[in-house]
């Protein structure tokens, strides 16, 4: 099969259950359309991921596309652009819960289906120095809500309801299934 990231995160979550997978990256915009959900964002990106790389795929092997995203009051948190939205992000994330969306998507020759999948994560109140101290570690650059909890930004969390993998990049009991039904 072919996993259509470049994600490290996402190829590990992929080695968990397979090893027969090799990596080609998607070239996509991944600009929001306007008054589009998160929900509908991730599905979305993931499944032009799929397409775009479905080309390189041999006959009836699956591509897989996936996207992240964190959302809080309706709001798209993204990559973060520099420190000060990365703050802005922390900012928004201490102390409250907010959601962490992931679409994925498994291309066929002869189907498409996709999965929307959606945890709740609540962060514990973080001081302006710990903040600080985060950005520092250079984790945040490129995570999606400017966070990693499978890292240092574990230290923050309080709980999470729904599925951890998701959280990580790639909803492996639903990725599964997807799986199973295309084969």
């Amino acid at each position: 099969m072919i996993l259509a990231s470049q994600s490290p995160r996402r190829r590990e979550l992929l080695a968990l259950i397979t090893s027969d997978f090799r990596v080609v990256p998607a070239d996509i915009d991944e600009t929001p359309e306007v008054g589009e959900s998160p929900e509908q964002y991730v599905g979305r990106l993931s499944r032009l991921k799929a397409e775009a790389v479905s080309c390189h795929a041999a006959r009836g092997e699956p591509v897989i596309g996936s996207d992240t995203t964190v959302s809080i009051d309706h709001a798209l948190l993204q990559k973060p652009l520099d420190r000060a939205d990365f703050l802005q992000m922390m900012n928004q994330l201490s102390g409250r819960t907010h959601q962490v969306y992931s679409g994925v998507t498994v291309w066929t020759d002869r189907a498409v289906a996709t999965q929307v999948v959606r945890t709740d994560v609540t962060f514990r109140e973080m001081t302006e120095a710990e903040r600080t101290a985060y950005w520092d570690t250079g984790e945040p650059l490129d995570k999606a809500g400017g966070y990693a909890i499978q890292g240092i930004g574990a230290r923050f969390i309080v709980r999470i309801s729904g599925s951890y993998t998701n959280v990580v990049g790639l909803p492996l009991v639903e990725l599964e299934g997807l799986l199973s039904n295309a084969t």
